[in-house]
């Protein structure tokens, strides 16, 4: 039986220009007939998918849609040139050979691209639901899939050149060549590249993490980690953007990955509340372990720690079980109200800065002596 090619080339044989444009037509409804039932296919196929749970199925099925939606009418596109150009068939089919390999490179390529990132989408989705044996890693995520891109990219430009008849040795002989000069003059950039490269092996911050660094202005909320940069949301909503090179050459202190937070305050006593400062103590201490959101560790303490000026000062540190900045803010004004009451319980009060100034008894007589005589010279010469 013949193939389908075969019937192609016989009717272009026996036609005539009259029966050209007819063919032309023929060709071009049977395309959109093929188109219309692939769509239907298309949609029964993805409405069973998409009422399972599983990456892969739905998008797999997305992502081969549109290329092989694609391919159907370049396929159709093909035979009608077949068929236009009756007389240099030979020369036809050996330029549509050329853009059928191409075509098919293209069409794989755009593919695996398309799959990336449907798969890398619902992963990402999946990483933000709250359950944690669905909760996945997102800057991890986002890392293979931009290299899977870029692998695909690659692999895909040198099949191209391959494809049309370049050699691949002389192109990977000249990239290394050009790669040097290209690595000299964008060092800056491949500084960024390879820091975000072990922003990515290393994850000392994921995306939205609270990070900051003793070395640079940086504090905020991570928003983004690209190859180039990395954008971070400051405490007052502003966009930082810091180049990756940046964090291979400061420390960076992940908020985010504290476990505790630290109070450590001094509150001072009178100094006529001497007496009562035991007994503070005590229920400063038993206030702390008994709080709900304090750690009843060690760690968790009250002292007499130092003589002020004005105060008998007391030292507490204490760990809170949570960890952020709001959270921690309000445990913290908690804790100090509890101290605060504390004290006034006890009949003390806090301390504040005074002074006492104290004139002796001997001084004040030897100037009242010495006014009284300087009162009694007039008189006397007055006699």
């Amino acid at each position: 039986m013949p193939t389908f090619s075969e019937m192609i080339d016989w009717v272009i044989a026996q036609s005539g220009v009259a029966a050209w444009i007819g063919g032309v037509t023929v060709i071009i409804l049977l395309t959109a007939v093929v188109h219309w039932i692939w769509r239907i296919i298309d949609l029964k196929i993805k409405t069973k998918f998409d009422a399972t749970e599983s990456v892969w199925d739905d998008a797999v099925w997305g992502a081969i849609y549109k290329p092989i939606t694609v391919s159907i009418w370049l396929a159709g596109i093909a035979l009608s040139l077949k068929y236009a150009f009756a007389d240099n068939v030979a020369v036809v089919n050996q330029a549509i050979s050329t853009i059928r390999d191409i075509g098919i490179v293209l069409m794989l390529g755009w593919f695996l691209l398309r799959l990336t990132n449907r798969v890398s989408l619902r992963l990402v989705e999946k990483s933000k639901e709250p359950s944690e044996e669905s909760r996945l890693d997102q800057t991890t995520i986002e890392a293979v899939g931009k290299l899977t891109k870029v692998c695909i990219f690659i692999i895909t430009g040198l099949v191209l050149l391959q494809t049309v008849g370049f050699s691949i040795s002389g192109v990977l002989a000249f990239g290394g060549i050009g790669g040097l000069a290209i690595s000299f003059a964008a060092k800056d950039m491949l500084a960024n590249f390879f820091g975000g490269f072990f922003l990515y092996m290393d994850r000392p911050f994921v995306v939205g993490d609270y990070i900051r660094s003793p070395d640079r202005e940086v504090e905020g909320t991570v928003e983004y980690i690209g190859w180039r940069i990395t954008r971070i949301s400051t405490i007052d909503m502003r966009p930082l953007y810091v180049p990756n090179s940046t964090f291979t050459t400061i420390s960076v202190e992940n908020v985010t990955r504290m476990t505790n937070r630290r109070i450590r305050e001094t509150v001072g006593i009178r100094y006529e509340d001497k007496h009562r400062m035991l007994a503070i103590i005590s229920d400063i201490r038993d206030m702390m372990r008994a709080h709900p959101e304090l750690v009843n560790e060690e760690a968790t303490n009250a002292y007499f720690n130092s003589f002020g000026d004005s105060s008998l000062n007391i030292l507490f540190n204490a760990l809170t079980t949570v960890t952020s900045w709001t959270d921690f803010n309000r445990v913290k004004h908690d804790v100090l109200l509890n101290i605060l009451n504390i004290v006034h319980k006890h009949g003390a009060d806090v301390a504040f800065p005074t002074r006492t100034l104290l004139i002796e008894k001997m001084a004040v007589s030897e100037k009242a002596a010495e006014q009284e005589e300087e009162h009694e010279q007039p008189a006397h010469g007055a006699d």
